[in-house]
């Protein structure tokens, strides 16, 4: 399906490529913006919401390893495809390993480069979906860390996401206390007690729990459940 809102940032300082990458991209339907250098690239991401890069190696003013650790520092959710006249191995891997999805070598067919931007952003709506618990109630995106009940926006804090996503993962299943306060133990060792587990199940129940719907059960004993059933 073609994706009519998706913005793209080309960062290529040969403008006549990216003047037909533009036209082609455009003409298949994403929103496109160009850059012919790292300070202009850096400006319009600061300004906008790319979903995807297709970044040069090298430009005039820098270049776009550099780039690409910058945007991936800020913006984790941005893909990057980068394009270069450099083949070499250790240049590949230096951008995956910087963050990159893809690699182009030039020259390059358009239609290649157009079908892999297709593929990209279906694997992206994809695991989107896969990563949102939805019960025509509550919906919650966990990668865009949103949510709303019954169409109302709602506030979660980063630790009540966390617990949320175990509930959602696991529903019907009993879940511990310990359990739950060793799934939140995160890896920066952020100690979560039982006292604050607690009183955060409290304040969750308060912001998703009503007279109709009634989300998580106290297994008194030995933990809780969650008793909702999202949609697939």
């Amino acid at each position: 399906m073609k994706q009519m809102t998706e913005k793209i940032l080309i960062v290529e300082d040969d403008l006549l490529l990216s003047r037909n990458l533009s036209y082609c991209l455009t003409h298949k339907g994403y929103l496109v913006e160009s850059a012919s250098s790292a300070v202009t690239a850096q400006k319009l991401i600061k300004d906008e919401e790319y979903k995807l890069i297709i970044l040069d190696i090298n430009l005039p003013d820098g270049n776009g390893f550099d780039l690409c650790e910058k945007i991936k520092k800020s913006s984790t959710n941005t893909a990057i495809f980068f394009l270069t006249a450099n083949d070499m191995e250790s240049d590949m891997i230096k951008g995956f390993e910087l963050g990159a999805d893809d690699y182009v070598t030039k020259p390059f067919p358009i239609r290649v480069l157009q079908k892999k931007i297709d593929v990209l952003f279906r694997r992206m709506i994809r695991q989107a979906w896969d990563d949102c618990y939805d019960d025509d109630n509550l919906l919650i995106n966990f990668s865009k860390l949103t949510s709303f009940i019954n169409g109302q926006l709602i506030e979660f804090t980063p630790m009540e996401y966390r617990t949320l996503k175990i509930f959602t993962a696991n529903p019907k299943n009993v879940l511990t206390r310990q359990t739950l306060l060793e799934k939140l133990w995160d890896v920066d060792e952020n100690f979560v007690d039982e006292h604050t587990l607690t009183t955060m199940i409290c304040r969750i129940r308060n912001k998703i729990e009503n007279n109709r719907y009634k989300y998580i059960k106290t297994v008194y004993s030995m933990g809780y459940m969650w008793m909702g059933e999202g949609k697939n």
